[in-house]
């Protein structure tokens, strides 16, 4: 368990402004037939008064968290791979394709990594979930069964030599050793090489009301204002940032040793809407819990509703993120009779701490309920598009993002 009273970046007493109440882990999902004693802590949030990062208080151990047993596939949406794809294609245009060495820190079953490997270039993809990463190894694709660290650093540089660059897919949010990752990371780049990652971005989250990208794994909620102060302390600075639609609003960061790269305009820009956003004011985040408690009674109120009226409702999506929906707003099987699921390793098991059973695509298909609860939002356009029938039938969508309705 990482616990602290001080911010992990530097080391500034913190205070929480939020509970959450006591949560399982986000990808626990368990067997319905070995329900024992099921791990929880409590999530609390702060933010630092001082580099102001989003963090939460207590993180469950990464042990517990990333192990054989992993149940979080990137490669199951087409859209993902898409967009991985083309993610791959900006760091080439960026490094050149003169046989570098690219570095995925979090490489899950290797949907971005991948992308270097099919053409012939050398790279290694950081996995430490053993069953994700076997399962990128099957595709060819060179992968190390290990968190990283700055440790790690070394070793690769021993082994294969300096990086070109340094990439990350929505995992640095989940490391709360953050000090050692951005030595890690100088460590391992060329002198103009390049770290660029995405990861859920805080502005969003607090505009969207997107709560539920605070769980176990996310240590972290990143501005640019709090990733610039993280890597300044290791000679690094952003020189570009792109948003992405990924997870609801997402936010690429680009990395190089300060006076390598040219600043890019969106950095400038960025920064002007956190001030606009007021992303470091006290006031933003009491505003945002009070958000929360509303979304909350509204979207339990809509359920009850439902429930009340003996109508079939049934989740969309056995998402991470569905966990903190789930358990901070009370939601259970007496509201949702199961959710559909695609990841045959969680078909068959109940969701963290809601023992809500979770259930293959096909019987979605096959018996169409009367309202869909959508948790895997982030795909909605893909999901709405495939899913016509539903609606055709005389389906209805619950949503919570941007607002809680029926649609």
């Amino acid at each position: 368990m990482s616990n602290t009273k001080n911010c992990r970046v530097c080391n500034n007493p913190i205070e929480p402004f939020m509970s959450f109440g006591r949560m399982p882990l986000g990808n626990g999902f368990r067997n319905p037939n070995n329900m024992s004693k099921e791990y929880k802590y409590e999530m609390k949030v702060a933010v630092c008064s001082q580099c102001s990062t989003f963090q939460l208080i207590e993180q469950p151990s990464p042990e517990k968290m990333f192990h054989e047993e992993y149940a979080f596939f990137s490669g199951t949406s087409i859209r993902m791979q898409n967009h991985f794809a083309d993610f791959s294609k900006d760091i080439l245009n960026e490094i050149g394709n003169d046989d570098p060495f690219v570095v995925e820190i979090g490489s899950n079953d290797g949907i971005l990594i991948g992308n270097f490997a099919e053409k012939g270039l050398r790279h290694l993809g950081i996995e430490p979930s053993s069953n994700v990463a076997e399962v990128s190894r099957k595709k060819g694709i060179n992968t190390k069964v290990s968190f990283f660290s700055k440790k790690i650093s070394e070793e690769i540089v021993d082994q294969n030599g300096a990086a070109n660059a340094i990439i990350a897919a929505n995992v640095i949010c989940h490391i709360p050793t953050i000090n050692d990752i951005a030595e890690g990371v100088s460590n391992l780049l060329v002198d103009d090489g390049i770290f660029v990652f995405e990861e859920p971005y805080l502005g969003d989250v607090l505009d969207k009301t997107t709560y539920d990208q605070i769980y176990d794994e996310h240590v972290f909620l990143f501005s640019l204002n709090s990733v610039n102060q993280i890597f300044d302390r290791v000679g690094m600075e952003i020189f570009r940032a792109q948003r992405q639609w990924t997870h609801g609003g997402s936010m690429r960061y680009w990395i190089s040793r300060k006076g390598k790269r040219a600043i890019d305009e969106s950095v400038h820009k960025l920064l002007e809407n956190e001030s606009n956003q007021r992303i470091l004011e006290t006031e933003t985040f009491i505003k945002f819990k009070r958000q929360c408690e509303d979304q909350k009674y509204k979207l339990r109120s809509i359920l009850e509703d439902l429930r009340a009226k003996d109508k079939r409702v049934v989740g969309y999506g056995a998402t991470s993120k569905s966990t903190t929906i789930l358990n901070y707003c009370g939601i259970g099987p007496e509201h949702i009779e199961f959710i559909s699921d695609t990841t045959p390793i969680k078909q068959g098991t109940v969701t963290p701490g809601s023992n809500i059973p979770v259930r293959p695509y096909s019987e979605f298909q096959n018996n169409y309920p009367d309202y869909a609860l959508l948790f895997a939002y982030n795909h909605s356009k893909e999901i709405m598009q495939k899913e016509s029938n539903f609606e055709i039938n005389g389906g209805k969508w619950i949503v919570y993002v941007p607002e809680v309705k029926i649609i």
